[in-house]
């Protein structure tokens, strides 16, 4: 069973930010896609952004483009998603997530069709003044 540890949520300002870390402790990166998700209670899950880290392409949702960034480090079995410029619309319980390579055709439609992940516990993310 893949393993997967989220961690850097808390409680921000409006216009802060905060660095979430995924980090994978039962498998390599480079054999996964991994994404960033969040949910607020009463609404579907909405993919954030999501990252090839074998050939770096990468995804981002329009609603944070510009403020969110993601990246890999491969070395370290880990994923972050920088999240700058917060709002309160940010708020929500932000989970990372896994798909192999071989069955995702893009990181996009892995963001956009969310279908097989691994998911972790997720990590709270508030913004608030």
């Amino acid at each position: 069973q893949l393993q997967l540890v989220e961690s850097g949520g808390g409680l921000v300002h409006p216009g802060g930010s905060l660095r979430l870390s995924c980090v994978t402790p039962s498998f390599a990166l480079d054999h996964y896609a991994i994404g960033w998700f969040r949910q607020v209670p009463g609404k579907g899950r909405e993919g954030v952004s999501c990252i090839n880290t074998r050939d770096d392409t990468t995804y981002v949702a329009d609603s944070v483009k510009g403020r969110f960034a993601i990246a890999g480090d491969n070395a370290k079995n880990t994923v972050y998603l920088q999240m700058n410029a917060l709002e309160p619309e940010d708020t929500a319980t932000y989970y990372c997530a896994a798909a192999l390579l071989g069955r995702i055709t893009t990181v996009q439609d892995m963001c956009v069709f969310p279908s097989r992940l691994s998911w972790g516990q997720g990590t709270q993310v508030t913004v608030s003044s």
